[in-house]
């Protein structure tokens, strides 16, 4: 798998219009990148591949392998091979997040808009958490509902901001279908603290997660509080994704698509699926954004159409095969 992202990065740096090789982009990243030797590009070339594709690359590749090691951890941690990182409201608090930055603040939203998506998305999984206690349920059905209800109201709102500004509409849609675009390295280095600490705590999670398979009860009967697993899990989890959406706006399926695919290569066990699914993520969202700038090229798709390309049909695959979890 780390040869499939390898050769992701590869095909993300060098495909487009400026015309660099792959032997100019392995020369440029090795020799002058980690060994020091003088490039033998140019000044625009060189600007190209560490100020344009490099950092974009870099953040799809944060941003895929995130939503897909939430994704997986999600399905472990509540038994539900449908769960993805969008269960709890995440994508409904951030879409209004970014509304109300975008609607009502207009000229701040490149310097807010990370932020309020960021916030909109904390928001909204707190509230979904406290909802789900509320119902007097500690169990991962309580949960999932709470979010329900949450992600409708927080729809609600931002539909009503939308109508309100209807100016804005086409701003906000454009956002809440995905981008990758960047300004160099500032989005990168945003991430990389949340993937750091987020991507750690849910791998070393992974053997957990296949003891709560068997149930919360015989968890607990292990000496296990399964209530602490879940909570700890969730709430990596959320922070996760609530990060790439704050940088890549909202980009569907790779928690869904990623996690059930390399089940089927690696089986069902946790201590595997979880570190191979963060690669191969990070591997499938680099190559989504490849298709989106080049497929409509020089016009640039957004890479939330291509993963639902990709990831609708797949969802229907899973719900038809796993309706027996689910009726």
């Amino acid at each position: 798998m780390l040869a499939v992202l390898l050769g992701a990065v590869l095909a993300g740096i060098t495909v487009g219009p400026a015309g660099i090789g792959p032997g100019q982009v392995i020369n440029e990243l090795l020799g002058a990148g980690l060994a020091g030797r003088p490039s033998t590009l140019s000044s625009i070339q060189q600007a190209i591949i560490w100020e344009i594709r490099l950092p974009r690359v870099a953040l799809g590749g944060l941003v895929g392998g995130l939503l897909s090691l939430a994704g997986a951890s999600y399905q472990g941690v509540f038994r539900n091979p449908l769960a993805d990182p969008y269960l709890l409201g995440v994508a409904a608090g951030g879409g209004l997040g970014a509304t109300v930055v975008i609607a009502l603040v207009p000229g701040a939203g490149s310097s807010l808009l990370p932020l309020a998506a960021f916030v909109g998305a904390s928001v909204a999984v707190a509230l979904t958490y406290a909802v789900g206690r509320s119902m007097g349920g500690r169990s991962a059905v309580s949960l999932i509902l709470a979010g329900v209800a949450v992600a409708a109201f927080f729809t609600a709102v931002q539909t009503y901001i939308l109508q309100r500004n209807a100016d804005t509409i086409r701003q906000v849609y454009s956002w809440i279908l995905g981008l990758l675009a960047t300004t160099g390295w500032r989005e990168v280095l945003v991430l990389v603290p949340y993937a750091v600490v987020c991507g750690a705590g849910l791998v070393l999670h992974r053997r957990l997660l296949d003891v709560m398979s068997v149930g919360d009860e015989e968890v607990d009967s292990l000496g296990i509080s399964a209530l602490r697993v879940r909570t700890t899990v969730v709430v990596l989890a959320t922070l996760a994704t609530a990060a790439a959406v704050a940088v890549s706006g909202l980009i569907g399926f790779v928690g869904i698509v990623i996690p059930h695919t390399i089940r089927l290569l690696v089986g069902v066990s946790y201590r595997s699926l979880i570190p191979i699914s963060a690669v191969a993520g990070a591997a499938f969202l680099i190559l989504a954004d490849l298709a989106a700038r080049t497929v409509a090229s020089p016009a640039e798709l957004p890479i939330g159409v291509i993963t639902a390309f990709v990831g609708a049909p797949f969802f229907m695959v899973v719900l038809r095969t796993s309706r027996r979890y689910v009726a």
